[in-house]
């Protein structure tokens, strides 16, 4: 079972995600292997071998195999939150669920995502039991972003309308505006594929056509969540913008 997923850079060759199990590793520079087993970045400003990631269960490590350059990993959720991975650096621990590499690149800033969808979280209601505690099927952090998306994509239906039309892009870009000022299209559509990883669906084999594969994805998602109650009524409060204060 893999922890930790790689999204390329938008605009190479490689499309497809990297899903690494626990121990392993994979490396990324301009003229690492091109079969397919390394993470190819084509610019003239970045290292043959620029690093490598080993994933582990709920967090990787990142060594910086430059001669000169620093590399940032940032938390796009925590508000600025970053660390810096030295050159030379091996095996800097990075505890984000979510985390942006960025690589300065003669004059450029070259960037990809890493996930790690399968933190957990511990129980609080173990009663005393010794041993270890129960995985949970779904651990979802309602402080995050992509909860607001799911939660923004099952109000329809759970405001009483059981076969409602799911909301579209635009309409999600909209409704998640006053908690979410900055957010865009790419941004929703990034939380819904993110969320597609984190519970673990399986695209249908007819599910070709982008639109299609969107749509498709935004109805599991819809349908897993009010199964299992992982979404409900009372956390359509995470789409409600705090009052403004009256000015004096």
């Amino acid at each position: 079972m893999y922890s930790i997923v790689v999204v390329p850079p938008p605009g190479t060759a490689q499309d497809e995600q990297f899903r690494l199990a626990p121990g392993e590793r994979l490396r990324f520079g301009r003229s690492v292997n091109a079969d397919g087993r390394d993470l190819v970045i084509a610019h003239e400003g970045v290292p043959r071998v620029a690093g490598e990631i080993t994933a582990f269960p709920a967090y990787w490590l990142l060594s910086n195999l430059s001669d000169d350059q620093t590399y940032v990993v940032e938390n796009p959720e925590g508000a600025g939150e970053h660390l810096k991975v030295a050159p030379g650096r091996v095996e800097a621990p990075v505890p984000f669920e979510f985390s942006r590499i960025v690589l300065p690149a003669a004059g450029d800033l070259l960037a990809f995502d890493v996930w790690a969808p399968r933190h957990t979280f511990r129980n609080a209601g173990r009663d005393g039991l010794s041993g270890a505690a129960t995985a949970p099927a779904f651990a979802l952090d309602h402080t995050k972003r992509y909860f607001a998306v799911l939660v923004a994509l099952c109000e329809p239906r759970l405001r009483g309308e059981p076969h409602a039309v799911l909301p579209g892009v635009e309409q999600l870009v909209e409704r998640l505006s006053p908690v979410w000022p900055g957010v865009t299209r790419s941004a929703v559509y990034w939380n819904i594929d993110y969320l597609a990883v984190k519970l673990r669906l399986r695209p249908a084999p007819h599910e070709t056509e982008v639109g299609r594969r969107t749509n498709g994805k935004k109805e599991t998602l819809v349908s897993l969540a009010l199964r299992f109650d992982l979404v409900r009524e009372d956390d359509l409060v995470v789409l409600a913008a705090a009052p403004k204060r009256s000015a004096r």
